[in-house]
């Protein structure tokens, strides 16, 4: 059977609604839930960047599925930093939790005040970031100089179990590469054609582990409306890399707004109207071979504004209606067809 989870988007929703949602994802029957560590939104449309650390405790600890996030270790954070909070958090949740090790993105690395390296460079950057959380995991003394700078690392709390580290993908190129190394290996929709590249050069590079995709969805039961809040919520993410790689704010991202047309937005996105259609389409991406599917509401309320009123009553659980509606739904129609496709 296919592992069916529910993406997390830190970039659009505030932590505490994103803690509810992810409650009521387990109480629809989701299996799983997966998250991206982001400084910053794409988009100021979007406008929130919880801290992904701080809220996987609270996911992990007030749920009882697993999660994975989606890092970038190098430059924002010191590889033994991620290898120290992976490792606090499998302590905690045996089982329940993996990360996927990226390049990054100059949205969000920026910050460091550090030049943005050549992608050869980070990647490189990468592998060596890689060797070092893998040996603190391992519960070596680690001393390293290159790249990164370790000097006689240790982690003193171990789970039993290391935590996957997973690759995180969308060329083929990368998927290959990443197969040296990774537990497994994370991708995001794109053209059919395409995806099957990415998972055959990750498999035929000898990728062990399982395969997931996450898929960005805007559904809602007006067409109209899905349309214009997956232009409004995920439409500057159309370009993808390397232009994604390298724009370093979320004005920068904004700007390329009006560039954007309809059929890019249909494009890196799932809109749709029809539950019944939405499934179809979800089930034909996961039976190129996905183990797993991590499904992304870009869709959220504008109309909840619980975080920007501080003298709101503390005690009310925050709430999302747009995610709710879409959980509840996905319940009732995507996840019994997702389950009927096989790995």
């Amino acid at each position: 059977m296919v592992t069916i989870g529910f993406h997390h988007s830190h970039e659009q929703v505030h932590p505490g609604r994103l803690l509810a949602a992810a409650q009521r994802a387990q109480e629809v029957g989701f299996d799983a839930g997966m998250c991206s560590d982001h400084f910053a939104p794409w988009s100021a449309t979007q406008g929130h960047s919880g801290f992904a650390w701080s809220w996987l405790g609270a996911a992990l600890a007030t749920t009882s599925l697993p999660f994975g996030v989606v890092n970038a270790p190098g430059q924002r954070y010191h590889p033994v930093i991620v290898a120290q909070a992976a490792a606090t958090l499998a302590a905690m949740f045996p089982g329940r939790f993996w990360v996927a090790l990226g390049s990054g993105e100059n949205l969000n690395e920026h910050v460091t005040g550090d030049g943005w390296p050549a992608k050869g460079v980070r990647d490189a950057r990468l592998r060596e970031c890689v060797g070092v959380i893998r040996a603190l995991l391992a519960g070596e003394e680690v001393s390293h100089d290159g790249l990164v700078r370790v000097d006689r690392a240790k982690l003193w709390t171990l789970p039993d179990e290391p935590p996957r580290l997973v690759g995180p993908a969308v060329t083929p190129a990368t998927a290959a590469a990443h197969a040296q190394w990774a537990d497994g290996l994370v991708t995001v929709n794109q053209h059919p054609e395409r995806l099957r590249e990415v998972v055959g050069a990750y498999r035929e590079a000898g990728g062990r582990g399982t395969v997931a995709l996450q898929v960005h969805v805007s559904w809602s039961p007006d067409p109209a409306e899905a349309l214009a809040v997956a232009r409004e919520q995920w439409g500057v993410q159309v370009f993808g890399p390397p232009l994604a790689w390298d724009l370093d704010t979320p004005e920068a991202f904004d700007s390329l707004a009006p560039h954007v047309s309809d059929d890019a937005v249909r494009a890196s996105v799932l809109v749709e109207h029809d539950p019944a259609r939405l499934a179809d389409r979800l089930a034909d991406l996961v039976g190129i071979g996905f183990d797993a599917v991590y499904v992304h509401q870009v869709a959220t309320d504008p109309r909840v504004s619980d975080d920007k009123h501080p003298s709101a009553a503390p005690t009310a659980t925050p709430r999302d209606a747009t995610l709710d509606r879409f959980l509840d739904m996905a319940g009732e129609h995507l996840l019994p067809a997702l389950r009927e496709v096989r790995a």
